[in-house]
């Protein structure tokens, strides 16, 4: 994670642990409604704190790879290959995943019983 991510986090868990708080007080001296709104209120910021994680681990990856490749078209060029090696076979790839060659191995065999 970098500099700004970091404080992203910081304050999203200062905001969960201020809403928090506020949960609880409104759960000692308030309606009960408001507590639960508050309690589902201060779940957002963990959330967001996750996902700040996961952007800046998919950032490392994609930055590893890239200097694994040693340039940045080398990495688009070996994204587009791992993603056309990951491919069934050429109709389940033309046919956006809905049908396979004859001899592919993921191909589903047709029943001749009506459906």
């Amino acid at each position: 994670m970098n500099y700004s991510s970091r404080l992203l986090c910081a304050l999203y868990i200062a905001t969960s642990a201020g809403l928090a708080w506020t949960t609880v007080l409104a759960f000692r001296y308030g309606p009960v409604w408001t507590a639960c709104l508050f309690a589902a209120a201060s779940l957002v910021p963990v959330i967001a704190v996750v996902r700040e994680t996961v952007i800046g681990e998919q950032r490392r990856w994609l930055l590893e790879l890239i200097a694994r490749a040693g340039r940045a078209g080398d990495a688009a060029e070996a994204i587009v290959r791992a993603e056309l090696d990951s491919a069934c076979c050429e109709r389940w790839w033309t046919s956006l995943g809905s049908e396979h060659d004859v001899t592919c191995r993921h191909g589903m065999p047709r029943s001749s019983s009506a459906a």
